[in-house]
């Protein structure tokens, strides 16, 4: 098992753990709920996912989270129902591959290892080797098959219904809402307005690491961080869905 294999086990072990002993979670308490839009080709949502969201369940804080990954971004629909994708074809059929494994296998510890390893490869300039973390993340092939026969299209309609409802609208992605809150320009400090929006008792660990950065939240002003705006020209560019992936 290389470098990259090992890490993903990491991640496997430390969220099963978290979630099995979740001293959090008790009766009363109320998860946060985090929902990120995003889509798969975007280099700052992948960066958000791979080395920021990651964190969640490296720390202990998903015990506490409701996390709902929404892969659709700075896309849209043509009259026909065809999709339009900010970063070409191959976007469409990843934002489609994601959505249709969060439906397949809905434990967010599922398919966010899927979800990891498809955006580390966009890091890496290998999205093209996308089907290798069906293996990697101990997941099977069964997305495929809701990619080709059409369910995928059904979810990516319903996300982007939902992303076109947001209020404000989003002006780019990673766009982060934490209970209904959206973080906009600040969604990197998405783990305070975690520990600040939840309210059992005791607070995770991690929480009071971030009690100085939680005090600031509403005080401060944003950093700028880069983003993909919607409308922002890159490669535009529909997808056949009646194109299948061969298994």
């Amino acid at each position: 098992m290389g470098a990259y294999g090992r890490r993903l086990l990491t991640i496997l072990v430390a969220t099963t753990t978290i979630l099995l002993l979740n001293p959090y979670g008790c009766a009363g308490s109320e998860p946060v709920t985090v929902s990120l839009y995003y889509e798969t080709l975007c280099p700052y949502c992948a960066d958000f996912i791979v080395n920021h969201l990651v964190k969640l369940f490296q720390n202990g804080l998903i015990s506490i989270v409701n996390l709902r990954m929404l892969p659709w971004g700075n896309a849209w629909l043509n009259p026909d129902g065809s999709f339009v994708c900010q970063h070409g074809a191959d976007e469409c059929l990843l934002n489609t591959i994601e959505a249709c494994t969060i439906s397949t296998y809905p434990d967010v510890t599922r398919h966010f290892r899927f979800i990891y390893c498809v955006e580390r490869l966009t890091l890496q300039n290998r999205h093209n080797e996308w089907e290798k973390c069906f293996e990697m993340s101990n997941l099977g092939t069964e997305p495929i098959d809701c990619y080709n026969n059409g369910y995928g299209t059904v979810l990516e309609n319903k996300f982007a219904k939902e992303t076109s409802k947001l209020n404000p609208p989003h002006r780019f992605v990673p766009w982060v809402v934490v209970n209904n809150k959206p973080l906009q320009e600040d969604f990197e400090n998405f783990m305070a307005y975690i520990c600040k929006a939840y309210k059992g008792n005791p607070k995770p660990e991690a929480c009071r690491s971030l009690q100085s950065q939680i005090d600031s939240t509403d005080e401060e002003e944003n950093s700028e961080s880069e983003v993909c705006y919607v409308g922002e020209s890159r490669n535009f560019t529909s997808l056949d869905l009646a194109e299948k992936i061969p298994r």
